[in-house]
């Protein structure tokens, strides 16, 4: 019964995921491509922001910004844990639950939710990042800024295709 409400929704939501064969379909299958090739290029951004980390390498920030304070200063870091390796599996973790939908796969309708609520707190998150480097440490990182909107790009996409499922 729960798997029909869920195909009517979809078809009211313009591909959004469902209980179905096949969860991604017509523009929802675009969407999640698009999640898909977002969360790639998040997976670059906090690749290369977590090497510089990791490396103490100088960042190339284009002249744009101050990238160097930013991901080595005291809010680079949360109990040792540098914050673009975090961003680099929250990425690693959207991609492969946009596979999972995109295929098919068994748990997508799960996948699509995890996609959500990962995207939505990446979001926060970033919001927040953003914050300190605006009003605390009172520099700008290009990478970082460009990171948050393919989060937040990711958030928005992902919201059109768990309407139903929520």
């Amino acid at each position: 019964m729960a798997c029909n409400r869920i195909q009517e929704v979809n078809s009211d939501t313009m591909g959004a995921v469902d209980a179905g064969t096949s969860p991604a379909t017509g523009r929802g299958r675009v969407a999640w491509g698009a999640i898909l090739i977002l969360s790639t290029l998040g997976i670059l951004i906090a690749g290369y922001l977590t090497y510089i980390h990791i490396t103490n390498t100088t960042p190339y920030c284009g002249g744009l910004g101050d990238c160097e304070r930013v991901n080595t200063g005291p809010y680079s870091q949360i109990v040792g844990i540098p914050v673009a390796l975090l961003g680099l599996l929250a990425y690693i973790a959207l991609a492969v639950a946009a596979i999972v939908v995109l295929r098919g796969i068994p748990g997508a309708e799960t996948a699509a939710l995890a996609t959500f609520g990962l995207a939505f707190m990446g979001v926060l998150f970033s919001a927040y990042l953003t914050y300190l480097e605006l009003f605390v440490i009172r520099a700008i990182c290009p990478w970082c800024i460009a990171s948050a909107i393919v989060m937040t790009l990711i958030f928005l996409l992902s919201i059109g295709q768990v309407r139903g499922l929520i």
